[in-house]
């Protein structure tokens, strides 16, 4: 029985969570506000964000979403059980105002770290998943996403389990110097170890994903998706233009400019996420057969 009930409580945790954190907002959730697109600034109802799966309504840019609520958008209700909670961000090298800084985006944002791991079932079928965050220091990648992502691979090999990571970052975290680099290394290995064993893995590329998680998991999955629009690179841009002295082709590093070259298999529109990674599980997996 108390068991019965401490699954109900996490998910009710877990839905207050995910409710919270839509558009990327830590403010509690008003049906009256109105929220601006910061692309075009037109604004919308909430009401209309949230049914468009905040997606602009007027033109179709795509919004930042928290961890949880993304995870809400693909699980089946119910079948949320979050991995290694306590995993947090540490001030290994006692770098000037980041113990400050982390405390800040722990309770701007209510995350221990720029990453949630977890175990679902999509259509019935389990997986494994990780979401980085962008709104925890741009996503970017420390020793506890490090650790997070790492132990995720390990969990999806243990059970047998497809997993899907949904990347967003602004690549390594500099307060963490050398063991921020480190875990490009240490999930790759992992990574390599599962599919090594079979396991299959969905890499989904959301804006922005450059830098260290570009040049480490994110660019491994059997299956490689993105989200329409998304910045997808090591470095940016600009800073390629500076490097080589020319002008880059337009929407260069886009996903739609990569799945032109081949470098993402797919784009996947948010509204159709759930239903794309359901295909894939159901012809990829086992599991998946079994459900059919």
């Amino acid at each position: 029985m108390e068991n019965i009930f401490k699954r109900f409580g996490a998910a009710r945790r877990f839905d207050r969570r995910a409710r919270t954190e839509a558009a990327g907002s830590a403010t509690p959730w008003r049906e009256t506000v109105f929220v601006t697109c910061p692309k075009c600034e037109r604004r919308a109802a909430r009401q209309n964000w949230a049914e468009s799966l905040y997606v602009c309504p007027n033109c179709g840019h795509y919004q930042t979403i928290g961890g949880y609520y993304r995870l809400s958008l693909i699980f089946d209700h119910g079948s949320f059980r979050e991995l290694n909670e306590r995993i947090t961000a540490a001030d290994l090298l006692h770098f000037p105002g980041y113990s400050e800084k982390l405390l800040i985006q722990k309770r701007k944002t209510g995350l221990s770290e720029a990453v949630v791991t977890a175990t679902g079932r999509i259509d019935g079928m389990p997986v494994v998943a990780a979401v980085l965050d962008s709104r925890f220091f741009m996503g970017s990648m420390g020793t506890g996403v490090g650790e997070k992502v790492t132990l995720a691979v390990e969990y999806a090999a243990a059970k047998k389990l497809p997993l899907i990571i949904f990347s967003a970052s602004g690549g390594a975290r500099m307060q963490e110097g050398i063991f921020s680099l480190m875990q490009m290394a240490k999930t790759s290995a992992a990574i390599a170890k599962f599919s090594a064993g079979g396991g299959l893995f969905i890499s989904y590329l959301t804006h922005p994903t450059t830098g260290g998680v570009t040049a480490s998991f994110a660019s491994l999955g059997d299956i490689t998706l993105a989200e329409p629009g998304a910045l997808i690179g090591f470095a940016g841009p600009r800073v390629i233009e500076q490097t080589i002295g020319q002008k880059l082709p337009d929407g260069f590093q886009r996903s739609e400019f990569l799945e032109e070259h081949g470098f993402v298999d797919q784009i996947v529109p948010r509204s159709e996420m759930r239903a794309t990674l359901s295909k894939l599980l159901r012809l990829h997996t086992t599991a998946g057969r079994r459900h059919a």
